[in-house]
């Protein structure tokens, strides 16, 4: 830009000298001189001119590479920042990344100063500037969305709340009376009491590791969630799963039965942590 303002500048003086070299000139040169001369001119002008413009179209090239760059670091963040609010369950209301945040203002200061405009040395300064914050940006919110991802895919898997929709806990973890032999024996998960046929879902997202009869069991499923969890649902009526099958946090993965060593429709739950079935209470409350 501001090659074209000193090439416009140049433009007449260019003529100026032009004219009193000529008319300086017309006492003693003929006719042919002159014109050899006006040509001679001409040429060296419109050589300038070519000059000129050709470094404001560099120039002009190299700023629209700049503002190109930059237009490709906001479309980044905007889709950062969209990606941040999903995963932080903001109000998209007052995070609205499809829209320029608000701003306002008079348009003189409290001295009645009237604006200037920028100079072009200003303007490649700022522009640097705003290339640098951008950048910044960038990195420092996608450490963010990796440590707020990481936090989500935590809770995925550690297993929290009850395995059923409806129904009420009717035997604790630990020692109990056996209600077949009447002895005293340990119960290695707590049983949800509930209508036959209803809902059975994860408290935790994985991979289904069994899914079928097991001695005791009935109908069994387990499901192994990553960092040392796994979860058992016993006495289903009905498997709604496979071996295999990725399964999300409150999917419905059986239904509520009484089959194998069971009084009454229920589902045996149980809490494994590296090998060892743990008291689940602490994972049911943990949802609260």
């Amino acid at each position: 830009m501001g090659f074209v303002a000193t090439f416009m500048m140049a433009i007449p003086a260019a003529f100026l000298a032009a004219g009193y070299y000529i008319g300086a000139s017309t006492s003693k040169a003929t006719p042919d001189d002159l014109q050899i001369a006006m040509h001679s001119e001409l040429d060296a002008q419109r050589l300038r001119i070519e000059e000129a413009s050709q470094n404001a179209r560099e120039n002009m090239d190299a700023l629209a590479l700049r503002l190109g760059n930059l237009q490709a670091h906001v479309i980044r963040l905007d889709a950062l920042g969209s990606r941040l609010t999903s995963i932080a369950k903001l109000d998209k209301g007052e995070f609205d990344f499809s829209h320029p945040p608000a701003q306002g203002g008079p348009s003189e200061d409290t001295n009645g100063h009237q604006a200037k405009s920028m100079s072009v040395p200003d303007f490649l300064k700022a522009l640097d500037s705003l290339s640098t914050q951008l950048e910044d940006r960038n990195q420092q919110l996608s450490v963010l969305e990796d440590m707020m991802m990481n936090r989500n895919l935590q809770a995925e898997v550690v297993p929290a709340g009850r395995p059923i929709t409806r129904g009420w806990l009717s035997s604790y973890f630990g020692k109990r009376t056996d209600p077949f032999t009447g002895r005293r024996v340990h119960h290695s998960g707590i049983d949800f009491a509930g209508k036959l046929g209803s809902d059975v879902v994860a408290v935790a997202a994985g991979v289904i590791t069994y899914a079928g009869r097991r001695s005791g069991y009935g109908n069994l499923v387990e499901i192994n969630h990553g960092k040392g969890y796994s979860t058992r649902y016993g006495h289903n009526s009905e498997i709604l799963v496979k071996v295999g099958q990725t399964i999300k946090k409150g999917e419905v993965i059986s239904k509520m039965g009484t089959t194998g060593r069971s009084t009454g429709p229920h589902v045996h739950f149980e809490v494994m942590h590296n090998g060892r079935a743990v008291n689940p209470i602490k994972y049911i409350q943990a949802s609260r």
